[in-house]
């Protein structure tokens, strides 16, 4: 294994990584440090086809020593697929978005949960605990069992129905508050307080694996473009965690030698009902202050105080990109528009970023000719309510 530490981003502390560990103690989430020279000696790009397509392809650069901790279901390696209909409307002609509705579970949280999981397993860990807007746990919670782990899910009391029923079959003590993520987040530190060290923290960013994960979907969109970057990639943004990942995955390849110097401009995209990065992007402030009385039909971006919020900033500012909020009527109207000319239904959270697309387009952000990457987070199945069919009509019974 190349992971060689853990350094925190905020204050430069270095960690050991062969020790559960949670937040800094300046409450900076941690970041996974890997001897890249090393890997580089070993390792080059015309290896990966003859690997399985999966995240485990990249295993020198994730943090699992030892191959029997490995908890997998075959995630990862999802198509990078041409949109030329949607894209050709907006002024867009190379727009391609990233399915991450074809992974198990049916969202990108499998890839951070694989991780994670195997991680924490491989570190001893009996039980997990979280809070979620719903993906994550019921990721979380399917990987646990299949890694033979126990997991205490917390879950807002309007998130996916699907999300519900997915812990409860994967045999997790699922718990519902009546309230957001921020409120499942205080009972969960309240069960891990209590628990006397039985029970670890996996929520988002507070433990360091779960990046590792994600930051694979920045190595997979290189690789499936023949180990060139795009002009933009595009990012739905609730806790950031996929767009923090992708981010450093870019900079990992670049000190790797594998990419050139120059990297993509990130856009990190939110709801007008929910946008807390949005506005302390547009300020120039270096973190995001909560938001009040947040709510969107985009549920899985519907995070008032994400913990990552510097690391999020950071890696739109580094990288000259922007923050936008989109409005939930054009979510759904293009999330329609979407499949009727490619499809492929979306995500609420993957057609924000083609409404976010839409009008950084018009507005000249987005140039003529550039190679856009928008994620689709999850699959569209999983919200079936964003389309509306009560106006289909009921035909009569014919006689035989």
């Amino acid at each position: 294994m190349y992971l060689t530490h853990l350094e925190c981003p905020r204050c430069g502390r270095e960690h050991d990584a062969g020790k559960l560990v949670n937040l800094c103690d300046c409450g900076s989430p941690l970041l996974a440090r890997y001897d890249l020279a090393a890997v580089a000696k070993v390792l080059t790009p015309e290896r990966f086809p003859l690997r399985p397509a999966d995240l485990w392809r990249y295993r020198e650069l994730l943090p699992v020593a030892d191959p029997r901790h490995t908890t997998t279901l075959g995630e990862g390696w999802t198509p990078l697929l041409r949109t030329p209909a949607y894209g050709a409307e907006i002024g867009i002609p190379d727009l391609l978005v990233k399915d991450e509705g074809l992974t198990p579970t049916g969202s990108f949280k499998a890839r951070g949960a694989a991780v994670g999981v195997s991680r924490a397993r491989e570190l001893g860990v009996e039980r997990i605990a979280m809070p979620t807007n719903g993906n994550a746990g019921a990721a979380w919670a399917t990987y646990a069992a299949r890694a033979g782990l126990g997991a205490t899910i917390v879950m807002p009391l309007s998130a996916p129905a699907v999300c519900r029923r997915e812990c409860v079959a994967a045999g997790a003590d699922l718990r519902l508050v009546d309230g957001l993520i921020g409120d499942a987040g205080r009972h969960v530190a309240r069960l891990v307080a209590d628990s006397g060290g039985a029970v670890f923290d996996a929520g988002t960013l507070r433990e360091p694996y779960r990046l590792e994960g994600k930051k694979t979907m920045g190595y997979e969109i290189v690789e499936q473009l023949g180990w060139q970057v795009p002009d933009v990639i595009v990012y739905p943004a609730g806790g950031g965690v996929g767009l923090i990942g992708i981010h450093k995955a870019l900079h990992e390849l670049r000190e790797l030698g594998w990419i050139e110097d120059r990297l993509p401009r990130l856009v990190a995209v939110q709801s007008t009902g929910c946008a807390p990065i949005v506005r302390a992007f547009a300020a120039g402030e270096e973190r995001a202050r909560p938001w009040a009385d947040a709510h969107t039909v985009a549920f899985g971006i519907t995070v008032p105080a994400p913990l990552g919020d510097e690391l999020i900033l950071d890696a739109l500012r580094a990288s000259a990109g922007t923050a936008v909020a989109v409005d939930d009527a054009e979510i759904l109207a293009d999330l329609r528009d979407f499949a009727a000319r490619e499809g492929l239904l979306l995500c609420p959270e993957g057609a924000a970023c083609l409404t976010a697309v839409r009008h950084l387009r018009a507005g000249g952000w987005i140039r003529a000719g550039e190679r856009v990457v928008v994620l689709n987070t999850g699959s569209g199945l999983k919200d079936p309510e964003t389309v509306d069919v009560t106006d289909v009509p009921v035909l009569p019974v014919l006689p035989a």
